[in-house]
């Protein structure tokens, strides 16, 4: 395999080829997440399934841990969940319980040795652990572990997590005990879903920024034991035929084992902060979330957006797939006929053959094609659901341009994104957010518009229908609900006030 300071090197050459699995222009979620427990069933191939419904969640690595006898089978790889995985794989591993996880890198490199789950022994036996979000206190409880000395094998905060595990077990506590007074000692976002010997654990943060759900798989008889899923979202359930039952609430962990699902709290449920990021772009449309599937929230921002927007064009197209709810909703509300205008290459994914120079200055096409006779004389409004950079958004409008728009009119169903977050989403400091450092007309002039508008806040969280107090919006406010160390704080928040339109 290519070292990682040549792979990054042959993107940059690129600079024309936006790699959907690797883009500087959009935020990059943690990692998917996902446990079954299910006696008598094949538990890797439903793992696999589950990860292959949460990959867009992360697609640098995946693994699958199980559990037999007190035997950990484990194999994880740099890769998509389908390159890591065949039959003959998953038939080795065997057992009542897996543990599975795909992921995209915030906190530790990406190398094979950090792909997850992060497997550790214990004095009860090993433990596998898969984690989505990012603690803020990582240094601190690493240097903590190093002194008692703990063999890290990897640099993230999910070793730090299990070792933490390990420890309490190793001082003489029962499971749930141990990762109960583990869990007291992180700081910062994480669902996790965690497998032992004798049971599988999940637990959200207090504050729940990173989601977590529970699923049952069906009972041939009234006899056989219970059959739990755990997973980031409910799509991950509904490829095995699992039923949603809930969500892991926020500072809640749940045992499950042959007597069922057990649930305790271990801290004091902190005001809830579901990262608005999921409701916009992160998890899959037809993931439900409030008891609603998130296409029908992104159809509503979209004719939210057109309210608040309002242009006179002759077609409303979408970058797919990510704007393409809002984009509809923005039809259906301002009467402007929805369109495909940009056809995308699903089949791309990381590749190592440098493209050609031709290819470098077609540019955007390897992903994205833009349909000319759909496009040409047309005033279009474009739709999307953020920008970070603004480097993928100014490719695309020249792409729209030389297809022959004679108007591009970019609307963005969220507000400006103006900080970085800390608590498991993959953004750039501060200063590279192109929308800390500029207002809003010198960004449509930047990527060549000729009318740029975002979505208002007040727009975004009213559109979810729930308390708007219980999202995360930090992104857009610089308002952290969780207390950010100085240096952390530092590394990433280069300026002292975002720039505004």
């Amino acid at each position: 395999m290519m070292p990682d300071d040549t792979l990054s090197d042959s993107l940059e050459q690129f600079d024309g080829w936006v790699d959907p699995l690797m883009s500087a222009d959009k935020p990059e979620e943690a990692c998917g997440v996902f446990g079954v427990y299910a006696p008598g069933e094949q538990v890797a191939n439903l793992a696999y399934f589950g990860l292959y419904a949460l990959q867009h969640r992360g697609q640098e690595s995946a693994g699958i841990a199980t559990f037999e006898d007190g035997t950990v089978h484990l194999h994880k790889e740099m890769g998509l969940v389908s390159q890591v995985f065949n039959e003959t794989i998953l038939s080795e591993l065997t057992g009542n319980l897996a543990i599975g996880h795909t992921r995209y890198s915030t906190t530790g490199s990406s190398r094979a040795v950090n792909a997850q789950p992060a497997v550790v022994p214990t004095r009860l036996g090993k433990i596998a652990l898969a984690h989505n979000g990012n603690l803020v206190n990582t240094q601190t409880l690493r240097e903590e572990l190093l002194e008692q000395n703990h063999n890290f094998l990897t640099t993230t905060d999910s070793e730090a997590i299990a070792w933490a595990i390990a420890e309490a077990v190793n001082a003489g506590s029962p499971w749930v005990e141990a990762a109960t007074h583990a869990f007291k000692r992180c700081q910062g976002a994480f669902s996790l879903v965690i497998g032992t010997p004798d049971g599988m654990i999940g637990t959200r943060d207090p504050n729940g920024i990173r989601p977590l759900v529970i699923g049952t798989l069906p009972q041939e008889s009234p006899d056989d034991a219970p059959r739990y899923v755990l997973a980031s979202e409910t799509c991950g359930l509904d490829i095995i035929g699992a039923d949603y039952l809930r969500e892991v609430a926020p500072g809640e962990l749940v045992w499950i084992t042959d007597a069922g699902l057990a649930s305790s709290r271990w801290a004091e449920q902190s005001q809830r902060k579901l990262c608005i990021f999921e409701m916009i772009y992160f998890a899959r449309p037809d993931s439900v979330v409030h008891d609603e599937s998130l296409y029908s929230y992104r159809l509503r921002i979209g004719r939210q957006l057109a309210i608040e927007s309002a242009i006179d064009a002759d077609i409303v197209i979408a970058v797919p797939d990510s704007g393409v709810p809002a984009a509809i909703g923005f039809s259906q509300a301002s009467g402007i006929p929805y369109a495909e205008g940009l056809i995308k290459n699903r089949y791309v994914g990381r590749t190592f053959i440098q493209p050609t120079q031709i290819m470098r200055d077609a540019g955007i096409k390897m992903k994205l094609n833009p349909l000319k006779d759909v496009l040409a004389g047309k005033r279009v409004v474009i739709v999307d659901d953020s920008i970070v950079r603004g480097t993928t958004s100014r490719k695309i409008v020249k792409a729209l341009r030389d297809a022959g728009a004679i108007e591009v009119h970019m609307r963005i169903s969220s507000p400006p994104v103006t900080h970085p977050c800390f608590y498991g989403i993959d953004t750039d400091s501060q200063d590279h957010l192109i929308a800390a450092t500029k207002p809003v007309a010198e960004i449509a002039q930047q990527i060549g518009v000729d009318s740029l508008q975002y979505l208002s806040l007040e727009g975004m969280l009213t559109a979810t229908r729930e308390d708007t107090n219980e999202f995360c919006s930090a992104c857009f406010t610089g308002d952290y609900p969780i207390a950010v160390p100085a240096p952390l704080k530092r590394s990433k928040l280069m300026l002292e006030k975002a720039a505004t339109s």
